[in-house]
């Protein structure tokens, strides 16, 4: 057992909730910082609910406003940090956590994208560590309230849900203290192979999460109809063959190889993926993080998603025209000039030529 460590997350949505409720509930001293006034104020009064694939229970981490910063840092100082916001603001909130860790801690990149670098930037690389969540999906649609679907963890299938890295590829005791410290929530790993583990994470979120979003569709009704399937298929194949160009050994998603989804223009290969994503059909009619961000309102991560896909795309002279597509699409909903539905799901596909 991992002694109790002092961590402070900044983000209490539902990836830092989860998180640090399990870590609160486990023994440790945990302090979340985030702006949502009525979040903070719920769970300081009645806890914070976790449901999931485990007996429910109520945690009682820390909880601080974002004005409340003074005196968070006027306490004792943390041994992990850990970032749990939206991409889009890494840079600001791993400046703002970096005092209040300790010298010889470490802050950790809970979260969607490629945000490693952004946070190596603010905090410097020595103490920037990745930590690649695979396969785990959770949403808060109420203050003080986050859920985890299922009814049985990812370990009981033999997935590994955390993969812990350093942005060299060592291997070292504070990744290893990381997948410890998780492992109550659900099994996990150290892995030398941070960039491939994050582009294939990166792969999975451009697929599923804006198509959700675009059609405003469950991932279980989405595999029942064949342009959805077709779009989550492209849409993974330029993400695979953009990744193998730029030299990342990319780690599998969706259940297959990078290789399979590049190779999906052949008639074979996209027949068999398109099996896969038929016989998910039948799953739970989960909403991915950008399917949930479009039900509240919230901006979407989609520069950080397929825009960011798009633009190394560029960089490594892959065509990704899919991606190009799904990232307008998504740029108007967020606009307000898009309403997501079923219909755009074809307006995507044949405004990138298929």
């Amino acid at each position: 057992m991992t002694d109790s460590k002092r961590i402070i997350f900044i983000g209490a949505g539902a990836v830092g909730s989860y998180l640090g409720g399990w870590l609160d509930h486990t023994g440790h001293d945990v302090t979340i910082i985030d702006p949502w006034a009525e979040q903070v104020e719920k769970i300081r009064s009645d806890g914070l609910y976790v449901e999931g694939p485990h007996e429910p229970f109520t945690a009682h981490p820390k909880m601080f406003h974002l004005h409340e910063n003074e005196l968070v840092a006027r306490q004792v100082k943390f041994d992990i940090g850990f970032v749990a916001v939206k991409a889009y603001d890494t840079r600001w909130a791993a400046h703002f956590i970096d005092p209040f860790v300790k010298p010889d801690g470490y802050v950790v990149s809970s979260q969607n994208c490629w945000t490693d670098p952004a946070i190596a930037e603010a905090v410097g690389v020595e103490r920037a560590v990745g930590l690649v969540m695979s396969s785990i999906s959770v949403a808060m649609w109420e203050a003080g309230k986050v859920e985890r679907p299922g009814d049985t963890r990812r370990r009981d299938h033999g997935h590994d849900v955390f993969r812990a890295g350093e942005h060299d590829g060592s291997e070292t005791a504070r990744i290893r203290e990381l997948v410890e410290l998780l492992d109550p929530i659900d099994a996990g790993r150290t892995t030398t192979n941070l960039w491939g583990e994050r582009w294939a994470k990166l792969s999975q979120n451009s697929m599923g999460n804006p198509v959700v979003a675009v059609s405003d569709m469950g991932m279980s009704d989405l595999n029942k109809q064949a342009r959805g399937r077709e779009l989550q298929i492209r849409l993974a194949s330029e993400c695979a063959q953009v990744g193998l160009a730029l030299g990342y050994k990319v780690e599998k998603f969706g259940g297959m190889d990078p290789q399979m989804w590049a190779d999906s223009n052949r008639g074979d290969v996209y027949e068999e993926l398109d099996g896969v994503l038929a016989e998910k059909a039948g799953g739970a009619n989960w909403r991915p993080s950008m399917g949930q961000d479009v039900v509240k309102g919230r901006p979407t991560e989609i520069e950080q998603m397929n825009g960011y896909v798009a633009e190394r795309a560029a960089e490594a002279g892959v065509e990704a025209p899919v991606n190009r597509s799904m990232a307008d699409a998504i740029r108007a909903v967020d606009a307000g000039t898009l309403k997501p539905g079923i219909e755009n799901i074809d307006m995507v596909l044949s405004r990138a030529g298929f």
